[in-house]
């Protein structure tokens, strides 16, 4: 599969909630690296604890709405575009918040996420 390929379906699983499929693209080895320190740390190496990040974003936010906007590819990287409406449960503070991923592909799959907000 082409980096195009992986986008695209990467894409598709996500806007269809199947996160567990979109998984399937990560590399074993996977990093995930945020743009700032939070709760869960900066950077997850490897699929279970890329996972683990994703779990605690997930059961510490009420989430209203998650759109995942198409990929923009470019060699062997691309972007999405998320814009998230959520209610951080911790502060009970609803806010909506936009940040584009940038993923890197290596040997097909997803070897590196990384986010900026």
């Amino acid at each position: 599969m082409t980096t195009a390929d992986i986008a695209a379906k990467f894409t598709e699983a996500l806007k269809g909630n199947r996160l567990a499929e979109a998984e399937n693209f990560w590399s074993d080895d996977v990093v995930s690296i945020e743009a700032m320190d939070g709760p869960a740390g900066r950077e997850a190496r490897g699929r279970a604890a890329v996972h683990a990040k994703g779990e605690w974003w997930f059961s510490n936010h009420d989430i209203h709405s998650f759109e995942t906007i198409d990929p923009y590819v470019n060699g062997d990287q691309f972007a999405l575009k998320f814009k998230i409406d959520v209610t951080p449960k911790a502060t009970g503070q609803r806010m909506q918040m936009e940040e584009v991923g940038l993923y890197t592909v290596r040997d097909g799959k997803i070897s590196e996420e990384r986010f900026f907000y």
